[in-house]
Order: C-alpha cells, then structure tokens, then sequence
C-alpha cells in the first residue's frame, strides 16, 4: 500500500506510554536516552553526566518535515551526538515512510544556552534550517507578527498541524508548542518540575493565563517541560549542579497542576524572591541574594558529593 503521508503519521509502534525509567545521572547510562512515544513522536534526554542540566529534546514527525525542539546543553558532538542520534531518527522515519527532501526544522523552546548549545552540529546538514535563538528571529520565522505575544500561530509538518504560543517571562523568545496528535503541550522552562524562573512576572503571569485558558479549550493530555529538579518529596528540589538525580517524578505535569502553577505565580505576582510549593518553586524576579543562595547550596552539594567518595575509600 503506497504511504499516504497523513493517515500512517499515527500509526503507534508503542503503547503511546510516559511509563519511562529516565535517565538520571547514574553511571554507565547513556549520553542521551531516546524514547520513542509512537512512530511520529521522539522524546529524547540528556545525560545529567554530561551536564546537570540534562534538558528533555523533542522530535516531531510530519509528512513533509520534522521540527526538533531543541538542542540541548552541549555543543561537543563527541561527548553529545546529537546530529548523529537524530540523523538515525529521521532515517529510520524515512525508511517507514520513503519521500525525498525530507525537511528539518531545529527550533527552540527558548534561548537559553543550555537549549541551544548544540545547533552548531545541523550547520550544513541538507533539506535543514536552524532557527536562531533571538525573540525577532523567532517571531519572524513563525510568523506571529504584531500579536505577539498574545495571538498564536500555526506550523505545519504536513498532516500534523501545530499551535504556537507566545510564551514570554522565562525568556523573551519562549514558544509553547502545542501537538493535537498526542495532546502534549511543550512548555520549555515556563513549567515543569522544578525551579520556575521567572525574570520577567508581568509577563510570565500573562503567559500562564493564555496556557491554562487554551487548555480549556484544547484536550491536553501531558504539560511536559525540559527539565526535572524536584523529588518526589513535595516541596524539596535538587540542589542546582547535581549530577545524580535518582528520586525524581516524572516530567509530565497535568492541566490542573498548570492551573495551579498559574495561581500559585498570582498569589506571589506581589513578593519578589523564591516561594516554594509542592510540585514547583516559583522565582518571582529572584533578587541577587536568592540566586546567591541557590549557587551556594548547590556549591555544597558538590563539595559533598566530591568528600563522599574519598570518606568510603578511607574506611
């Protein structure tokens, strides 16, 4: 049967199932984990061993393109293959679904480095374009002109039509994607399970706003963010820095808990600094001290890890 592009994008090779063991940091695993969510749709990670902030990349298939949300935290091919672990991605895809000048679009959730870092592997690669990190690059390319941020926009892959939002507060160029084939929402840093750095709140507040009404519009199935920073411990993060992250929850968060993400940045949208709730913490403009503070926690939890070892070779 000849492949018709749109009615076999959706054909499941797995349970469609976020039932994941990530990878956390731990020795031996992986430089990056690729979990295949169905045929169409990659979730990839990166190993806390190569850099702790170990961002969630997401590659999306269409008929005419594939889009990769991100670029992770490392620029080194060596030590990070991301080129050479997409490449087999999309050349497994074509096998599946044969066509020529098969496109890739590398865009970004943000701009931030630990997003971006390793765009420089795709420069020259064929049927590719790399969208730079700027807000006017982004708005440019996608097209949301003078309603951003408050309008969004469409991006075709080719029988699968996505949904843009403009998402500034974390940064000025952040986008949420939202995918009505699985009814993932990919919201970057705006919300995950972690430390929600908000720089700029106006703005961040308003963005939750646009979220949390669009998911009552929309079936969502998964909030899914790019990082892990919290325990399963409610209200306890991991230091920034840390490497070995075995007690994390999953990275997918709910509808309801986005609703809370967004009430619980109102009740704060008063008071600068870092509040703590019980799947988040919300860094509302964080002041100097507050980041000072983060930094030195995570500056002891490193010198611990470092004692720890030493401490069980002396016994």
């Amino acid at each position: 049967m000849p492949d018709t592009g749109e009615q076999e994008l959706g054909s499941a090779m797995t349970d469609r199932s976020l039932d994941v063991a990530w990878i956390h940091g731990a020795p031996g695993e992986p430089a990056i984990q690729v979990h295949r969510y169905d045929d169409a749709t990659v979730i990839l990670r990166q190993s806390k061993r190569i850099n702790y902030e170990a961002p969630f990349l997401f590659l999306l298939f269409g008929a005419d393109r594939a889009l990769l949300l991100d670029t992770g935290a490392t620029e080194d091919p060596a030590a990070f293959p991301l080129r050479e672990t997409v490449d087999g991605l999309v050349a497994q895809w074509l096998e599946r679904h044969p066509r020529e000048g098969y496109e890739l679009v590398v865009a970004h959730t943000h701009g931030h480095g630990d997003h971006v870092a390793g765009d420089a592997q795709f420069a020259g690669r064929p049927h590719t374009t790399v969208v730079a990190r700027e807000a006017e690059a982004v708005r440019e390319f996608f097209g949301f002109g003078a309603d951003w941020p408050t309008g969004t926009v469409r991006f075709e892959l080719g029988g699968r039509e996505l949904t843009l939002i403009g998402s500034p507060g974390h940064h000025a160029a952040a986008v949420t994607y939202y995918d009505p084939a699985t009814g993932f929402l990919l919201t970057g840093d705006t919300v995950y399970p972690g430390r929600l750095y908000a720089f700029d709140f106006p703005a961040f507040v308003a963005t939750l706003d646009r979220l949390v009404a669009f998911t009552a519009e929309h079936p969502v199935t998964h909030v899914l963010g790019c990082h892990i920073e919290m325990t399963r411990t409610p209200g306890r993060d991991y230091p920034i820095g840390a490497q070995y992250q075995p007690d994390e929850p999953a990275p997918q968060m709910t509808p309801a808990q986005l609703t809370a993400v967004r009430d619980a940045a109102a009740s704060v949208a008063d008071r600068r600094g870092v509040h703590r709730f019980d799947d988040f913490l919300v860094y509302n403009e964080p002041r100097k001290r507050d980041m000072l503070r983060l930094t030195a926690r995570g500056l002891a939890h490193k010198t611990l890890a470092r004692l720890r070892p030493a401490a069980a070779a002396g016994r």
